[in-house]
């Protein structure tokens, strides 16, 4: 959707909302009039004094004309001024207004939309190691756009949180400083919004409307990349916005630098601000996260176990959507498929068995066998290489310390070392009962299995 697309349809949205309302207020309308006569009407074409409505075909036109008075009233309300409405058939369109059927480009100036994701606030952003830097900066320039980092240029992976950043930038100016005309798009919208000003002969009404901004946000702007035209609008309206001290918010999935066909006097202005990075989430922002989105969700996290959590975060902390769709997963498994109304790790074992995770058998270590014998048992890295002796950290221990063996061909020496510098008599015995528990007790056979699982060895 273009820029204009995304304008004009904001306001009919909210304006039909209204029209509704006001309609069952006077007793004139009902849902079921609404639905069929009102519902497939377009706004076309908006100044400061008349809008443009089309509809599908006569008798729209006529009940619709019928309630001109609603009409004008709800979007003269959603304006906040004096609006007379045309009200007029897609056939009659070219004869009435064709400058209207070629959807001439919105003014930007005023708009009663941002574009922006009302989810997605600072208040509700997970700061960590991996985005500290990244959520400051953008704080400061949302508290004081166009003064300390101009422009701010935000790069990493996909699902890192660079969205939300952004949003959360427009969302503070907006609230904060309503007065501040902010705009949120794509690389893609912008693209497709200067082609459709170029094909209309309106591109320096375009740049001219979007010179008025005071904060511009552009998500994924690595998308520019060969647009050569659009490099031209965007250098010119770029110069203009930071000459006159206005705020530009950019992200992409690589520093300015790294990005290939774009012209060297963008990525000079993109690299004159402040680019900062995002990581993927460590351990502890992870599980942080992810304890948000419970909440978010309306799930009481106490009735997940803790180790359960640690699991999440220690296998799907590439990127947030990663961990978000772990989350899911477990919760759809525990409430189809799981009698208890707690979320072990057990069940999390179940949900999640055939699914990759994060140790590649490529990247085995030690440590990391550990990590996941630890997890899988419920415990702590620290309980397994400790002195601990009680049967359920012992078993455990035997398992990871033949897991070890058998797959890294370690030294039992070697392997001793990593359990707290034991004797490698004392390994040679743990990975003896293991095996014959493999012989003789299904329960091992069972638990291996699904360590080598999680772990993706065979």
């Amino acid at each position: 959707m273009t820029v204009m697309d995304s304008y004009l349809s904001d306001i009919w949205k909210r304006t039909l909302t209204l029209i509704l309302e006001k309609g069952k207020q006077q007793e004139k309308l009902d849902n079921l009039i609404f639905n069929q006569f009102f519902s497939d009407s377009k706004l076309m074409d908006l100044d400061e004094k008349k809008a443009l409505v089309v509809v599908p075909g006569y008798i729209q036109q006529t009940i619709m004309m019928q309630n001109k008075e609603i009409v004008e009233e709800a979007i003269s309300e959603v304006q906040e001024r004096k609006i007379s409405c045309e009200i007029v058939m897609e056939s009659q369109l070219q004869k009435i207004r064709p400058m209207a059927a070629k959807k001439k480009a919105p003014a930007i100036t005023g708009l009663n939309t941002t574009n922006l994701i009302q989810d997605y606030t600072f208040d509700n952003f997970v700061v960590g190691g991996s985005n500290r830097e990244s959520h400051s900066a953008a704080l400061a320039c949302a508290y004081n756009p166009g003064q300390f980092f101009n422009p701010l240029f935000i790069y990493g992976n996909s699902g890192l949180g660079k969205t939300h950043l952004l949003n959360s930038i427009g969302n503070y100016v907006s609230e904060h400083a309503p007065d501040k005309k902010v705009y949120y798009t794509t690389s893609e919208d912008f693209v497709n919004a200067v082609v459709n000003s170029i094909k209309n002969g309106q591109i320096q009404e375009f740049k001219e409307e979007m010179n008025d901004l005071d904060v511009l946000l552009v998500d994924d702007i690595q998308f520019l990349a060969g647009k050569e035209k659009s490099h031209e609008t965007f250098f010119y309206i770029f110069n203009e916005l930071v000459n006159n001290k206005k705020q530009i918010c950019l992200t992409s999935d690589r520093h300015p630098t790294e990005i290939k066909g774009l012209e060297e006097r963008l990525i000079s202005r993109f690299s004159s601000g402040l680019s900062v990075g995002v990581d993927s989430p460590e351990f502890e922002t992870s599980v942080a996260i992810l304890k948000v989105k419970l909440e978010k969700q309306s799930v009481d996290p106490s009735i997940i176990d803790d180790d359960v959590l640690a699991y999440i975060a220690s296998n799907f902390s590439q990127d947030v959507r990663k961990l978000e769709g772990a989350l899911n997963r477990l919760l759809f498994y525990s409430i189809n498929f799981s009698n208890s109304t707690r979320i072990d790790f057990k069940t999390a074992v179940s949900a999640f068995r055939g699914q990759a995770q994060t140790i590649d058998k490529n990247d085995l270590t030690a440590s990391k066998i550990i990590r996941c014998v630890a997890d899988y048992y419920g415990l702590t890295k620290l309980q397994l290489v400790s002195k601990t002796r009680t049967k359920n950290i012992a078993t455990a221990r035997h398992m990871a310390m033949y897991l070890c063996r058998k797959h890294l061909d370690m030294p039992y020496v070697k392997i001793g070392d990593e359990f707290g510098k034991r004797d490698h008599s004392t390994v040679m015995s743990a990975c003896e009962k293991v095996e014959k528990g493999l012989k003789n007790d299904e329960t091992y056979r069972q638990a291996v299995g699904e360590l080598e699982k999680l772990m993706q060895v065979k």
